[in-house]
């Protein structure tokens, strides 16, 4: 997966540089701070795990990967449902459901590439399938429903 050129712009940075959610905010200084990039339909991201990222040596969390996944396959809804509404901001969207496959260890030793993309969706909602990629191999894969809220909900200003 080819890197974003550096003068692009994360979602994340775009549209929430306040945001402090472990996975995606770039405010949480200690989260996983990952970075999510249009690349036309899909939703990419490359991220660099650390040593306190691992369950063992040289291998990822389970938990870290399912964190990875759940906050890029969010951003890939948020930004298909603003397209799809023609807003100039993404609403702000929670999983509503997620399932996680891990199929085989993810190495740590090199970035893992995210992608992600909609697969169903209505004005509301959109479900996305999503993988890391972690040495030429697919390690883990996840399917998601990911719904806007409206007003009057506690995640609905938060970005």
């Amino acid at each position: 997966m080819d890197t974003p050129p550096p003068a692009a712009q994360s979602l994340q940075d775009r549209y929430a540089p306040a945001n402090a959610c472990f996975g995606c905010g770039p405010a949480n200084p200690k989260g996983l701070r990952i970075k999510s990039f249009v690349e036309g339909e899909e939703v990419v991201c490359r991220w660099q795990p650390e040593p306190h990222h691992e369950a063992f040596e040289n291998m990822l969390n389970g938990g870290i990967c399912g964190a990875l996944l759940d906050c890029h396959s969010n951003w890939t809804a948020a930004w298909h449902l603003m397209r799809r509404r023609g807003l100039a901001a993404p609403p702000c969207t929670v999983t509503a459901e997620f399932h996680v496959r891990l199929k085989r260890p993810t190495p740590t030793g090199a970035p893992v590439a995210l992608r992600a993309r909609v697969v169903e969706s209505t004005d509301d909602r959109a479900v996305v399938e999503a993988e890391i990629e972690a040495g030429g191999r697919v390690t883990a894969t996840c399917r998601g429903t990911f719904v806007a809220v409206e007003p009057g909900h506690p995640a609905y200003h938060r970005w």
